[in-house]
């Protein structure tokens, strides 16, 4: 299947597979009778986010949180202080260069910047910064303020 699919869509998808009644506070998309079918179903972008460094990510590393929208040829992410990655997968699947601020690609950038924010309206996200998230959720973070990751 080529598609774009967001980590909330899991749940519903495998629930729908196992004949599961999906609840309506589920957030994600249920994907299964598209796998069922064998068809691939149309979706033209998916969320990613970050809410906190964690792991071996931190702050030092460049680690910060993000929002952004991948589409099946662009990659945009924005941070607290604004537009922070652009890239055009297909031209650059390795992501190498940076298309932010290009004013070659600001009505792309734009059209990216509005997908993201239909996504955070859509999943009620304030993007708030990581302490709001690592106090909301009582996270366990290190001397770095880096949510730690324990395996």
């Amino acid at each position: 299947m080529d598609t774009l699919i967001n980590t909330p869509d899991i749940m519903p998808t495998l629930l729908g597979l196992c004949g599961v009644e999906i609840p309506k506070s589920v957030e994600g998309t249920d994907f299964s009778k598209a796998l069922l079918d064998g068809k691939t179903p149309e979706r033209e972008d998916a969320l990613i986010l970050c809410p906190a460094p964690f792991g071996q990510w931190t702050r030092k590393m460049g680690g910060r949180e993000f929002r952004g929208v991948r589409t099946k040829r662009y990659t945009y992410c924005r941070d607290l202080d604004g537009p922070w990655l652009l890239y055009d997968n297909e031209a650059d699947p390795y992501q190498m260069k940076n298309l932010v601020g290009c004013s070659r690609y600001s009505d792309l950038q734009a059209n990216l910047e509005d997908r993201l924010n239909r996504w955070l309206k859509r999943t009620h996200d304030d993007f708030m910064t990581a302490e709001y998230y690592i106090a909301e959720w009582n996270y366990q973070v290190d001397e770095n303020g880096t949510v730690r990751y324990e395996s």
